[in-house]
């Protein structure tokens, strides 16, 4: 008998007990993610089927019982592996978190960790993930954020029992994983001009100008060093601080529009891309949490 095919959907949702953080729930066949990147660390666990994925110039596949982690500000992809597509778990969590886990962990302050681009194949880390995933799922918390139902205390420990193995087991530090760029200050110099205002007009040559380089060349260094094009990457940017503005209930079109987007068609099109949901859907799910 042929294996059930997945189908394509997603439910995100938000804990209070883990604040800043999204998790999702999903499962995916026909959808492919383009590439893009999150601000938080991306932790899943694949529970069935198999992901297909581009990351830091390699393709990876993260079968059943693995832990395919994305670090912050990373470019990948996403596409099912098999027919079947496949299953999973993810936690976003937020780099302070992380970083003050691992402090916890050391007894003392540490760097922000840096987790390895080939996929974790560690089922009793999976499991703990998975496990923990689904005792937060569990709890189902309001929407405001409210009082949760269930053993906040079991799927806290658990939360935490997670992350410190992912941790313990497998964190380096930025520098010893992450290939330098060419030239960080400009990189970052042309990052916060690409931040500075999302809604206003912005030429490749404007922005080489912002630190004296060709438009040719302040191309080819951006995309050396973020794997992303600047208007690409700007995009990306935009769909980050779309999220706030879905979670406190403001319409889509104005969402859009707020966050320079050329109209509702062209930002529902990027976000579902990047979140495999439209955004009133994904609305739907966190308007009001923080």
């Amino acid at each position: 008998m042929d294996e059930p095919r997945f189908r394509d959907c997603a439910r995100y949702w938000r804990s209070p007990l883990l604040p800043g953080a999204e998790m999702v729930t999903a499962e995916y066949r026909e959808h492919e993610f383009s590439p893009h990147w999150h601000e938080a660390y991306a932790i899943p666990a694949i529970e069935a089927g198999a992901e297909a994925f581009a990351y830091q110039g390699a393709h990876h596949v993260a079968e059943a019982g693995t832990v395919p982690v994305i670090n912050p500000g990373e470019v990948h992809t996403g596409s099912r592996a098999m027919e079947v597509g496949w299953r999973y778990r993810v936690f976003y969590i937020p780099v302070d978190f992380m970083v003050g886990l691992a402090g916890d962990i050391g007894s003392a302050p540490n760097p922000m960790p840096w987790f390895p681009t080939d996929v974790i194949r560690d089922p009793d880390l999976a499991a703990r993930v998975a496990y923990a995933h689904r005792l937060l799922e569990a709890l189902g918390a309001t929407p405001d954020l409210g009082t949760p139902h269930g053993d906040p205390l079991a799927a806290e420990t658990a939360l935490i029992d997670a992350m410190s193995t992912l941790i313990a087991r497998y964190a380096q530090h930025p520098g010893d994983a992450r290939r330098a760029s060419a030239d960080p200050p400009r990189v970052a110099l042309m990052k916060e001009r690409l931040a500075a205002d999302l809604t206003a007009p912005l030429s490749l040559t404007e922005l080489a100008e912002q630190v004296g380089l060709s438009a040719f060349h302040a191309a080819r260094l951006f995309t050396q060093a973020t794997r992303m094009p600047p208007h690409a990457w700007r995009n990306q940017l935009r769909l980050q601080r779309a999220l706030a503005l879905l979670r406190e209930g403001m319409a889509v079109a104005d969402v859009a529009a707020a966050c320079g987007f050329t109209d509702q068609s062209h930002f529902t099109r990027h976000f579902r891309r990047m979140f495999g949901v439209p955004p009133g859907r994904w609305q739907a799910g966190n308007a009001g949490t923080r």
